[in-house]
């Protein structure tokens, strides 16, 4: 069973077997997290898309995936177009198509276990307006046909030490469990994997690039606590570390703990707990209080020993992806242009010169030329581009580091890139700079903020598809919510603590793609004389120049032109002392006023 269209027929039969008239398949798992293993791919599967984000409908005659902004161009090279139709994930949402194609009766099947309840509840009332009926699946009709499925990897967790979290599991845990009983909760059920990750106080690898411990727990107003995991997953040394008051169970059992809370209120974040959870709760009598998970704010907001981390974590991270671009000067200047994952390679090999590494934070985007204009490129999916004279290439990088995590993308002229590229890459670190310099009131959202860095996009006539900015953990999820910067409306304010990343971009199909990201930090600014309330703002934690061939002066102000240079002049004086030889005359020379 090889081929896509093989695949597609014996889900089919199955679905036949079931009764049912249509099955979506999400990009996702039990945990719902953004990465997951060889093992889930379910989607990559049935599709052969390999993004971070879409869903498969496949009815018996036919079948459609659904993709957002950041992967129409990809799709349409990895998928099949004479076996799917191609649509817009939020101009045309799957369950609003099904519900004009199918009719009257019809049934859809899906895995309560890869949804959120928020998605369930949804999905079925807009496919109950067409007489739709929202069926759920005991088994996974993916699971059922394939054949040559990887299996499941687990690691033991690692114990991270207090001078990394700042707070130990056991303090956690009752600030957390007194937040539940303050909300009038019996119980929590805390999913995201990142949240259980930072209230234990451990990491892991479960997941690529994310060091997690796939899990969820049962959080207790006086902080006693039941993780189901693989028991695999646990360590020697492990109680002591968290503390009394935590038992490990495997998943088999969440079942039946779910039941010992019937007439008990149960705290659960509908938009992040998978829906097999709460509809099992709901089955055995307990009452579902919808709330956010009452990890995330605490762990978005970080700590002092966090932000320290952080800190250094991006000066070592600095130094590694500037030894790195003076490399690819050198190299470019000597008329050798390598492919992209020899670049690739090369970067992560700078790196792995830190013992703190762990793990790269996402798979590193190396574009380029035209592949750059695809937001979430990857190298690996087809033959690797090289670099071409007159020119741009696009890194997106990042690193899961001991004592944070870091992500940074710079965009760079392989010789003379011309005046287009220069404008549009002026244009995008304008609104970077905008952004970067923005001083906003307590209760600001980053919905809010979203248009300083896409003014100048918009004044031009241009825009990108895609946020401005995402939350960032600290030796967690590269992204991490509730806060985020774009045009979706977020409810979420930008407090002091909170890692976001400033990343306008602009993307001409099978041209070119220019991105400039920094990750900044939220940070308390105080009250200014006369005025009437205190304002925050953010420091960059990112430290590497941006290329100033990109850049046309003629366009930016004088306010714009003394910025950058502030921020090249903290770059070289950060990160000059680390550096010796070459890659200290490269950077000295990166960093010269424009």
């Amino acid at each position: 069973m090889n081929s896509i269209a093989e695949r597609l027929d014996a889900v089919r039969e199955q679905m036949r077997q079931r009764g049912l008239d249509a099955l979506i398949v999400p990009r996702a798992d039990e945990y719902l997290g953004e990465y997951i293993p060889a093992r889930n791919e379910r989607l990559r599967w049935i599709s052969g898309f390999t993004g971070s984000a879409g869903v498969v409908v496949v009815l018996a005659d036919a079948a459609a995936i659904f993709v957002d902004g950041r992967y129409t161009v990809q799709v349409r090279q990895q998928v099949p177009a004479q076996l799917f139709d191609f649509l817009h994930l939020v101009d045309e949402p799957h369950a609003r198509w099904l519900g004009k194609r199918l009719g009257d009766g019809r049934r859809v099947g899906y895995d309560p276990r890869m949804h959120t309840l928020t998605w369930q509840k949804k999905t079925a009332d807009t496919l109950a307006r067409s007489g739709v009926e929202l069926a759920a699946l005991d088994e996974n009709l993916i699971d059922l046909c394939w054949r040559d499925r990887p299996q499941p990897e687990r690691h033991p967790a690692i114990l991270l030490e207090m001078r990394y979290t700042g707070k130990s599991s056991a303090d956690k845990r009752r600030e957390i469990g007194a937040a539940i009983a303050g909300q009038g909760a019996d119980a929590a059920l805390v999913f995201a994997a990142d949240s259980v990750a930072w209230l234990l106080n451990i990491r892991g690898s479960d997941v690529p690039h994310l060091p997690l411990v796939r899990g969820y727990v049962q959080l207790l107003p006086d902080g006693r606590l039941a993780f189901f995991t693989a028991l695999l997953n646990i360590p020697a040394g492990f109680e002591a570390h968290t503390g009394k008051g935590v038992e490990v169970l495997a998943e088999s059992e969440a079942d039946a703990s779910f039941r010992a809370l019937a007439g008990r209120r149960v705290l659960a974040d509908p938009d992040t707990a998978n829906a097999w959870c709460q509809l099992r709760l709901a089955a055995h009598g307990a009452e579902l209080v919808a709330g956010a998970d009452p990890v995330l704010l605490p762990k978005a907001c970080k700590n002092a020993a966090e932000i320290a981390g952080m800190r250094a974590a991006h000066l070592r991270d600095a130094v590694a992806e500037i030894r790195f671009l003076a490399w690819l000067d050198a190299e470019v200047a000597a008329q050798r242009l390598h492919d992209e994952a020899t670049l690739c390679e090369r970067l992560h090999a700078f790196r792995a010169a830190d013992p703190l590494l762990k793990d790269l934070s996402f798979d590193t985007i190396s574009a380029a030329g035209g592949n750059a204009a695809m937001c979430h490129y990857r190298h690996s999916d087809t033959d690797p581009g090289r670099l071409a004279m007159n020119g741009i290439y696009l890194v997106d990088s990042g690193a899961q580091y001991l004592d944070g995590t870091t992500d940074i993308t710079r965009t760079v002229a392989i010789g003379d890139a011309g005046a287009e590229i220069r404008r549009m890459a002026t244009l995008v670190l304008k609104g970077h700079i905008a952004l970067d310099q923005a001083r906003f009131p307590k209760g600001t959202t980053g919905t809010q903020l979203d248009v300083l860095a896409r003014q100048f996009l918009w004044r031009e006539g241009f825009d990108y598809d895609h946020g401005t900015g995402h939350g960032v953990g600290s030796f967690l999820s590269v992204h991490e919510g509730p806060q985020r910067i774009g045009k979706a409306c977020s409810t979420a304010e930008l407090s002091p603590g909170m890692v976001v990343s400033n990343e306008p971009g602009y993307y001409k199909a099978d041209c070119y793609g220019i991105r400039h990201e920094n990750l900044l930090l939220v940070k308390e600014l105080g009250q200014q004389p006369g005025a009437d309330r205190a304002m925050y703002g953010f420091e960059a934690l990112t430290l590497v120049p941006f290329d100033r061939a990109l850049l046309d002066p003629a366009l930016m102000t004088d306010e714009e032109i003394a910025w950058l240079n502030a921020y090249h002049r903290r770059v070289r004086e950060a990160i000059a002392p680390l550096l010796d030889g070459s890659d200290r005359a490269w950077l000295e020379n990166a960093t010269r006023e424009l």
